[in-house]
This record gives structure tokens, sequence and C-alpha cells, in this order.
């Protein structure tokens, strides 16, 4: 299997780092593309639309872009990776050289329920939905104990398939998974929760009189409802949802 791999929090997370390492040990290639520096909540920024991206080789079938999420997706899938290049003329897609999975991830933190809309881990599986890929979303939720990435990382290996088999046309796969130093009890089927995140601007102003507006993060607030994300999390499991990556027409 041929796999593009990205995140958001950059080319140097832990996350992505040692996930690439598992399926290339289980003889799938993977083609790492992921954003130069942490780019957190850009959602589906596309930064190349009003600047060139570099791409930097850091090893083999590695690189760093300089965009978003969004971007490396888009610049690996168009023709910044020869071998991945999708070719497109109007509504007609020749995936003939297209991977044969997206991932995005593995992100350090949660992307539950709202998050989604702020997410670039999500964007960049949506984006990668846009061109008819199996794209699928991975992310650990934060907890009182270190990351265990070993832990989650054995797990999405044994139930990649099982990932890619939610996955249909328009839709890519968001699972996240709770960080406790066991295995998630089982794969659970949810909706999106709804969460609060209570964050504010502190202003200060400088002597030239520029006003300078910091962000003061909140403290995020979950409504665990029976079958949410959130709720499954709690129980130790985890959570998949199937999220719409285009707008439903009314007729």
């Amino acid at each position: 299997m041929r796999i593009l791999l990205t995140n958001d929090d950059g080319i140097s997370s832990p996350g992505i780092r040692l996930l690439a390492k598992e399926p290339r040990s289980a003889g799938h290639r993977v083609f790492t593309v992921a954003p130069d520096v942490n780019r957190s909540g850009s959602s589906h920024s596309i930064m190349f639309l009003n600047s060139p991206l570099k791409l930097s080789e850091i090893e083999e079938d590695t690189w760093a872009c300089s965009g978003s999420p969004v971007d490396c997706v888009l610049t690996a899938l168009l023709g910044g990776i020869p071998e991945l290049k999708i070719s497109t003329e109007g509504s007609a897609l020749n995936l003939e050289r297209a991977p044969d999975l997206v991932l995005s991830g593995i992100n350090a933190g949660a992307n539950l329920g709202t998050d989604i809309i702020y997410s670039g881990t999500a964007a960049a599986a949506r984006q990668g939905s846009f061109f008819g890929v199996p794209s699928v979303a991975l992310s650990l939720v934060e907890s009182d104990i270190p990351w265990q990435w070993d832990t989650v990382i054995s797990y999405i290996s044994e139930k990649l398939i099982s990932f890619m088999g939610y996955w249909k046309a328009q839709t890519f796969v968001n699972v996240n998974f709770p960080n406790i130093d066991k295995k998630p009890s089982a794969l659970v089927p949810v909706f999106p929760s709804i969460r609060y995140y209570n964050d504010r601007i502190v202003t200060f102003t400088s002597p030239n009189g520029s006003v300078y507006c910091f962000a003061k993060p909140g403290k995020v607030e979950n409504i665990p409802e029976d079958g949410s994300d959130w709720a499954e999390v709690l129980k130790g499991n985890a959570a998949l949802s199937v999220v719409m990556s285009q707008p439903a027409v009314s007729v």
C-alpha cells in the first residue's frame, strides 16, 4: 500500500515521525509531507494561492513543506511528488498514481466534535477525500500522563484496514484515541460532540499606540452525550466518526 502521511503539528512532531515507521516496517511505502513548522488550527487554509511553497527533502520519502496541512496534500498530489501526481481535467480525476490512503496525524491533542472545524489535521484528510482518496485523521486526546505514542501506533497498525473500511466517497474518517497506557478497549462509531472553548483576548497597548492582542485559551467544556466521540474516549475507547467532506445538497 502507498500512503501519503501529513499532519498539522509539523514535520518534527513525534507523532508523525513514529507513525511513519510502523507501516514502512510492514512493507508499505509511506510518503511524508508535513508543514515545516506547527500549523495547528489552520483549518482548510491554502497558502500557495498567495506565494510559492518550498518542499525540502529531509530524508528518503520525507519532505517539509512551507505551507499548511492542506497545502501539503495539494502539493504532493498535484505534482510536487511526481510518483503521487493526480492528473485533473474538469471533473475527471486520473487516480492511477494516487496513494491508496491519506493519513493525517497523529495529532498531539484532541480533534473532537467542534474541533473538526478548526483542525488542520482534519482539513488535510478532508482535502484527500476531495481527490477521491480514502482519508483518515488521527488524534491522541491529551491527558495527565505523557503521550503514549507507541501504544496508540501499535493499535493504529492493527486497525488501519478497519478505519479505511468506514470511508466512502465525499467523507473523511476522524478517529480520536484516549491517551492511556493500554490499547483502547474498542473502536466505536460515534457522532461529533459539542465543545465550548471559553477563549478570550488579552490586549496590550505599546508605547507607540499599537494594540497587540494575545490569545488566552480558556478551559474546554464538553457535552458528553451518549454516543458522542467525547463520551467514548472517556470510556477508554477509540472514537471514530465519518464526516461529510462536501456540503449536502437540498432537493
